[in-house]
């Protein structure tokens, strides 16, 4: 687990068609779609080559009107240790701890500029499993905070779980894009432009090559919303919108 401390290590889509989901990510991405059979709760696993990538349930009850959308687990060593020391640094608490039986303990927050996210730790004894090697098709290859303040952000981060940032990349009128490192994760922070949503994560998609990949997003009836860009490092990003409008990225090593 202590490899894994301040990471991202689970992804999850909420919406309201859970059978349309699942066929839209599999055929966007290339997971295999399965039931982990929790009778209770319908629920879809994306995996690649046997690791599970990202969860998919629908949307429940107590949360009836909030958009469909992707949201990310950081590992921590104590969900609760944890939130207090978020809500001292000015983060908020969205969803109190509950314990996902035989999993382990998740929160859901916000960060000090209301970006959503979650805590979670494992359960005693549950391990996190060995991922495929970096931008294997399917996994999350980027990560993108579209905050208020970029520099704020990296502060933020660099405290709850000690992210550092590595590199700037400056964008002209847009701002500078900080690349931090979390482990051996990568990511990126921008400040958004003033008529963009609130504070938000963006997680990218790996696939082979970007041209294919936003066809088969279009086929499926998502949309592209821009790109593929070539980006520093020669990978091309695109960023995209599935049927329901739930927001997510594509990251290729090829067009």
């Amino acid at each position: 687990m202590s490899e894994h401390l301040g990471q991202f290590v689970w992804y999850e889509w909420m919406g309201a068609d859970l059978e349309r989901a699942g066929a839209f990510y599999a055929h966007v991405v290339g997971w295999k779609v399965g039931d982990p059979g929790m009778a209770s709760f319908p629920y879809k696993v994306g995996s690649v080559e046997g690791y599970g990538v990202a969860g998919m349930f629908t949307t429940p009850a107590e949360a009836k009107g909030a958009p469909p959308c992707w949201t990310g687990y950081v590992a921590v060593e104590s969900v609760d240790g944890a939130l207090e020391k978020l809500k001292t640094s000015g983060g908020q608490t969205m969803r109190p701890p509950w314990d996902i039986p035989n999993i382990g303990r998740a929160a859901m927050v916000a960060d000090k500029q209301g970006a959503p996210f979650m805590l979670f730790c494992p359960a005693p004894g549950e391990q996190m499993p060995v991922a495929p090697p970096r931008y294997t098709p399917g996994l999350v290859g980027w990560r993108e905070l579209h905050a208020r303040d970029d520099a704020l952000a990296m502060d933020f981060y660099a405290g709850e779980f000690g992210w550092r940032e590595d590199r700037q990349h400056d964008m002209g009128p847009m701002g500078v894009y900080r690349i931090f490192k979390a482990g051996d994760q990568e990511g990126g922070m921008m400040t958004k432009p003033p008529q963009a949503p609130g504070p938000s994560w963006l997680f990218y998609f790996t696939v082979e090559a970007a041209d294919a990949a936003n066809a088969r997003v279009a086929a499926k009836g998502g949309k592209v919303l821009n790109g593929p860009n070539q980006v520093p490092g020669g990978l091309f990003v695109t960023q995209c919108a599935d049927p329901e409008g739930a927001a997510f990225g594509l990251v290729a090593m090829t067009r």
